[in-house]
């Protein structure tokens, strides 16, 4: 016995040591929902009854968090024989939220079970923050770490009320281009902004002493740059009108009623997620010092996707005929402003 502590009261190492164990379990847990797939359910699915699980699940995993914390959160320490058993109650409202996870079949759409796994993952990254921190602090008192660490696991089980829940895929994919939508927007915007006519792209950075000051050519845009960029900005801003109009379609048509159905909405989703990263690297490119071939290179990958996600909604059930106009239009706008690329850096190759 530790001395000063009277006998049978446990070390603050031997009251957490059975969290250790736990620790490991949901380290496995979490290794297993990244890599793994969901099965295919043995029973008829429900969504309806999925959700309601699921949505137990996380409040259980929420409660076990706040039970856990307040254990370490003062003295005196629980005894080993305690925490093994909030560490046995943890262990298993994690289980629990993997298990209903694992109910969502391959067939309900692969956006959708992107969506539950990440928030699934995240509850479970929250739990094992949790353990290692109450292993970690003093002992003494609550730490702020903890306290963090407890709100960041009530956060990730609240999540669960946020998860698009309409028709099946349906709405998962909706969300999803949402918010490819709301990053490629803000990039446009910020371009823009900079592309003001005379203004210096880098006039948010302050003066550096080091560098002296700015009246470098680097840190300016020729005319020449200038038409270049008008050109990617006609792309950016197709990029943005194309993400609004399949937006539309798929809220105005889409639907989860068959294997091919879904199949479609989660491939729009997919190709739709590559218009972002594309948007920002051609944004990153039109910056001072220009390099008319890198600019060229980000366009042509950007309107190589634009041209995809049109192809793949035109041939989807999101387009009917009274569709076809705006994908025939946006088509074209991507092609007249890949062409002005083209035309501008020819004599860069």
């Amino acid at each position: 016995v530790a001395p000063g502590l009277p006998r049978g009261h446990p070390t603050a190492m031997e009251a957490r040591e059975p969290l250790r164990d736990v620790r490991g379990a949901l380290r496995a847990v979490l290794a297993r929902l990244r890599e793994g797939e969901p099965g295919e359910g043995r029973e008829p699915f429900e969504l309806p009854r999925f959700w309601d699980a699921l949505g137990q699940t996380f409040q259980v995993t929420s409660q076990e968090a706040t039970k856990l914390s307040l254990a370490f959160s003062k003295p005196p320490l629980p005894s080993a024989e305690h925490c093994r058993k909030l560490g046995e109650d943890v262990q298993n409202a994690i289980l629990a939220v993997a298990t209903v996870y694992y109910w969502l079949p391959k067939g309900q759409g692969t956006t959708l079970r992107k969506m539950v796994r990440d928030a699934t993952t995240e509850v479970v990254e929250g739990m094992i923050q949790l353990t290692d921190t109450i292993l970690n602090a003093p002992v003494e008192s609550l730490s702020q770490e903890q306290l963090i660490s407890t709100g960041s696991v009530w956060e990730a089980c609240e999540q669960v009320s946020n998860l698009p829940r309409g028709e099946y895929n349906q709405a998962a994919v909706v969300s999803a281009l949402a918010a490819c939508l709301g990053v490629v927007k803000d990039a446009v915007e910020e371009m823009e902004h900079a592309l003001v006519e005379g203004q210096d792209p880098y006039g948010d950075i302050m003066e550096d002493e080091e560098l002296g000051f700015r009246g470098n050519r680097d840190t300016y845009w020729s005319e020449a740059d200038r038409q270049l960029l008008s050109s990617c900005m006609g792309l950016m801003k197709a990029s943005k009108a194309c993400l609004k109009k399949v937006l539309a379609a798929v809220k105005a048509h889409g639907k989860a009623d068959s294997p091919e159905q879904i199949a479609q909405l989660d491939d729009l989703a997919d190709i739709a997620s590559e218009i972002s990263p594309s948007v920002d690297e051609l944004a990153l490119s039109m910056y001072p010092p220009v390099n008319p071939l890198a600019v060229r290179l980000n366009a042509a990958k950007l309107a190589s996707v634009l041209k995809k996600v049109l192809e793949i909604a035109k041939t989807s059930h999101v387009c009917p005929p009274s569709e076809e106009g705006w994908v025939q239009f946006l088509t074209g706008a991507v092609d007249h402003n890949m062409n002005k690329v083209k035309n501008f850096t020819q004599g860069q190759l």
